[in-house]
């Protein structure tokens, strides 16, 4: 597969001239495709809703819309740095492997030759975290899926999403990451909020564990988290930092925060945007020494064809349902794409 190689401009501290220098450029993405169910129901789940004869009419014609419309935007993610498809995109709300399959199978994805690292989580609802890679780019050595207890308030096993953890080579340089989807709002986000602190504290076990291992491990995090970066269970429980130069050794960097702070989000209610469609990482990938992958940049993906062009809903994600209609769109989240760079010698 064609290496896409950028030219940036990069001013030499010991000098007041400037020189061009050559960077290989990967995408990591990460996008809630919001409800990528199938049209079959399963008994084990509560995806009812989401059959031909369910509430949505969920039919054969538009779950192939669904997956026409997501391939469409995966398509696009990446393309403006890298001209081509990013390489890692991090999934959450996809039913089982078929719709994945179905779903990187597509014309539009076909050629890209994407793997997939997918385990059935227990959520009630059915819905699961997945990971796509390009195998010609990424190949990964170790996958596995953390399971989060919970219990509700009348202390029975509360059923969520499982978080995704894959190590693995990218061009040969080791990198691990964690796909999440944490616990939702309902209810409110007070009344819920020890749902997502047990999240975080989970996500903080594997991070240790990873960095037990091997303490220069590259890690990568990754998820519509269900808090903004502002929030607890990012700043205090994993010790985000949206600030570079407040890093310490043990805090995790949070791009997202700063576009946060802009007033930027990945999805909007009652015409409050969230962030909740996040990345953090290590403080290594910082670092812009040596030839291995840094981190350049980060961005909500927010291209004109995903987004509502009028109504009471313009300017939000143009979704597949809203106020319980059929709109066709994408979803109700925004993606959001970070590029890894590294020197061409």
């Amino acid at each position: 597969m064609k290496t896409i190689i950028v030219a940036l401009i990069a001013f030499l501290s010991t000098s007041n001239v400037q020189a061009q220098k050559h960077y290989k450029v990967r995408a990591v993405a990460f996008y809630n495709v919001e409800n990528l169910f199938d049209t079959e129901n399963d008994s084990l789940t509560f995806d009812d809703d989401r059959t031909p004869g369910g509430k949505d009419h969920w039919t054969r014609e538009r779950y192939t819309r669904k997956i026409d419309n997501i391939s469409k935007v995966i398509s696009h993610i990446g393309q403006e740095e890298t001209k081509t498809t990013s390489d890692i995109i991090g999934l959450c709300e996809i039913e089982n492997k078929k719709v994945l399959e179905d779903l990187v199978n597509h014309s539009r994805l076909l050629k890209m030759n994407y793997g997939i690292v997918h385990f059935d989580s227990p959520d009630e609802r059915g819905i699961d975290v997945a990971l796509i890679y390009k195998q010609a780019n990424f190949l990964p050595t170790s996958f596995q899926s953390r399971r989060l207890l919970l219990q509700n308030i009348d202390g029975e096993r509360d059923y969520t999403r499982d978080q995704l953890v894959v190590g693995g080579l990218l061009d040969d340089e080791q990198i691990y990451c964690i796909v999440n989807h944490w616990p939702s709002r309902s209810g409110g986000a007070a009344r819920s909020k020890p749902n997502r602190l047990a999240a975080a504290k989970l996500n903080k076990r594997i991070i240790d564990s990873i960095l037990e291992i091997d303490s220069a491990a590259k890690i990568i995090g990754m998820g519509d988290f269900n808090d903004d970066p502002v929030d607890d269970s990012l700043q205090k429980i994993l010790k985000t930092v949206g600030k570079k130069k407040s890093l310490d050794e043990n805090d995790l960097y949070n791009p997202m925060e700063k576009l946060f702070k802009k007033g930027l989000g990945s999805l909007a209610y009652r015409d409050k945007w969230n962030l909740f469609d996040q990345f953090y990482f290590t403080p290594n990938l910082l670092e812009h020494e040596g030839d291995s992958y840094r981190f350049w940049k980060a961005t909500i993906f927010a291209t004109p064809f995903i987004i509502t062009k009028k109504g009471k809903y313009r300017g939000y994600p143009f979704r597949t349902y809203a106020g319980g209609n059929y709109m066709g769109g994408y979803s109700d989240h925004f993606p959001v794409v970070m590029y890894l760079i590294k020197p061409v010698p």
